[in-house]
């Protein structure tokens, strides 16, 4: 009878495995899962690529350690959480467990969070099974005895509401000083819990002729729009290969290049008419709203409605982190000014009475990261469909995810 020794892991050895995953952490939310490579997480530790093989197998096992560590760092707060009393105390538990540790990182004192823009690009049951099971945890932040009403397709609307909302947070917090990471925590619960309506504002958007650019003499063009929107938002920046892109259309590439030079040159374009199909949402509704909240309302519903659709979505601001480097800035630069849009319609709406008085700066981000995270929504809410995600996901962004007090 043989008998099988099993070596149990040094210290040293499992030190070495954290620093590797540590600073693979750091090229993921960067670069992506396509882009992260073992060479670049081994240069930033002085190994050659093998030593980063002795410890994980492949580039897919290691971004897997980088998903499942983040899930554990966002159990973790949720943890501290779900010992509040009720659904407002346990987000306003959370929002400040998160932004108290995004203020830690910034120190020095915590390891960075994993970004989950492109989970879904690696294909990983262990990742997938923790990431269902951690936005479940998120779900339980909103049952009890004030929300016994609420269905579960609406309570899983809430937590999608409400992770989109930490997952977003990255892209505008810098704008502020750590030492008011809580002030900020404060102002983005308020809206949370209470929306921006104002008590007793009436709900009434009003549908929109359609978003879809005109194809006419550009139909082709569009069509290649339309097809790399879907693979980027699907892979990422990296996964959406020229290849990939030419055959989903079936064409040859050949004729991809016919219509644009470069690779980076179709992403661009893929923002463009992201930009487009919402200044043009924007515009349609500022025609036909009497009040800011109407307005607002009007330009969520139909982009969600839109994105939902399916067969023309927006291209989704996650992408912007595997996307080379030197076209994130002019990019960026357009998202910060579609937020300045609507931080102006939050004003115009405070001052007519519609709109709560709140931050119109953190509002505007979040209904940008609302609108964002509408992609996301048919995984949370199966069979959910454009129409209903109106009620389901679009309304108590704006009337707030809790009951009052």
């Amino acid at each position: 009878m043989t008998t099988t020794t099993v070596r149990v892991p040094t210290k040293r050895y499992e030190q070495r495995k954290n620093a590797i995953v540590g600073s693979a952490v750091e090229v993921l939310n960067r670069r992506g899962v396509r882009g992260m490579t073992l060479a670049d997480v081994a240069a930033r530790l002085d190994l050659v690529p093998t030593g980063v093989i002795y410890y994980f197998r492949n580039k897919e096992d290691l971004a897997a350690a980088c998903f499942l560590r983040g899930i554990d760092r966002y159990n973790g707060l949720i943890a501290q959480a779900e010992s509040g009393p009720d659904v407002r105390a346990r987000v306003k538990l959370f929002l400040d467990a998160y932004f108290d540790y995004r203020a830690r990182m910034l120190a020095g004192e915590a390891e960075p969070l994993t970004v989950f823009n492109d989970v879904r690009a690696l294909n990983s049951a262990s990742v997938n099974t923790a990431y269902v099971d951690m936005f479940r945890r998120i779900r339980t932040l909103f049952s009890g005895p004030e929300t016994h009403d609420v269905s579960r397709p609406a309570l899983g609307a809430r937590a999608l509401l409400l992770i989109s909302e930490v997952f977003w947070a990255p892209v505008w917090l810098h704008r502020n000083d750590v030492e008011d990471f809580g002030r900020v925590s404060q102002r983005v619960w308020a809206i949370t819990v209470d929306g921006l309506a104002a008590p007793g504002a009436a709900w009434n958007p009003i549908a929109l002729p359609t978003l879809i650019p005109k194809t006419g003499a550009e139909a082709s063009s569009e069509l290649f729009l339309r097809a790399a929107t879907q693979l980027i938002n699907e892979e990422g920046y990296v996964g959406a290969s020229v290849e990939k892109i030419s055959a989903r259309l079936n064409v040859t590439k050949g004729a991809f290049y016919h219509h644009h030079e470069t690779k980076d040159e179709l992403v661009v374009a893929c923002f463009e008419r992201t930009f487009d199909v919402m200044r043009r949402a924007i515009r349609q509704a500022e025609v036909v709203s009497t009040s800011g909240l109407q307005t607002l309302a009007t330009i969520a519903t139909a982009l969600v409605e839109y994105q939902l659709n399916g067969n023309a979505p927006l291209l989704r601001a996650s992408a912007l982190t595997s996307a080379p480097e030197v076209i994130q800035p002019q990019l960026l630069a357009r998202f910060d000014r579609l937020s300045d849009r609507f931080a102006s319609l939050i004003s115009d709406g405070i001052a007519d009475g519609s709109v709560r008085p709140v931050d119109v700066n953190v509002g505007a981000q979040m209904l940008t990261a609302m609108i964002n995270a509408a992609a996301e929504l048919h995984h949370w809410t199966p069979g959910v469909t454009p129409q209903a995600a109106a009620a389901l996901y679009v309304r108590p962004f704006f009337e707030g995810l809790a009951p009052k007090a």
